[in-house]
């Protein structure tokens, strides 16, 4: 069994116009109701959120986007680390622009970030991943999600760009 580390620190961390860069995603994953008779029958899709010692509300897996990988890379890294899951990133939702007080530093005194976001589709979910101790994770339906969510550019990437990909035939992207 082999062990899996989270990265830390910022020596790696790509910065653009001012801003630093981030990556992350919205995983998601199918889960069928039963009716009374025990059919299958409609389809249900589920987001996988997991919570943050820095404040109340559930968070999407996001981080910092490293210079030795690429946006999807990091994207798909954020996901085994916060969240322990792996799995197909299957679609861009997007750039999505904010400032953040606690991702202060000297190359973005402002806190200017911008994350990059995907859906990803869960294939595996892991027991042991390297920052369980820091995140409990949940998964929820849309709506849930949006409810529980505790970021406005978050909730722009799950109503706006996971909704609208989902009700744009998401299965031309799978």
């Amino acid at each position: 069994m082999s062990v899996l580390v989270a990265r830390t620190g910022r020596q790696q961390q790509r910065y653009q116009d001012g801003y630093r860069l981030l990556a992350g995603c919205i995983p998601f994953k199918y889960r069928y109701s039963e009716e009374s008779s025990g059919k299958l029958s409609e389809k249900i899709v589920e987001v996988l959120m997991v919570t943050s010692n820095s404040g109340p509300g559930l968070l999407f897996p996001k981080g910092g986007w490293e210079t030795d990988e690429t946006v999807e890379e990091a994207a798909a890294r954020e996901a085994l680390e916060e969240a322990g899951v792996r799995g197909d990133l299957m679609h861009l939702l997007g750039d999505y622009y904010f400032t953040s007080k606690t991702l202060q530093d000297e190359s973005s005194s402002a806190g200017l970030c911008k994350a990059t976001m995907y859906a990803l589709f869960v294939k595996e979910e892991l027991d042991c991943w390297p920052e369980q101790n820091l995140h409990q994770r949940s998964w929820l339906t849309v709506s849930e999600a949006d409810e529980c969510c505790r970021h406005s550019w978050m909730k722009k990437a799950l109503n706006e760009g996971f909704s609208g990909w989902l009700a744009d035939g998401m299965m031309s992207t799978m």
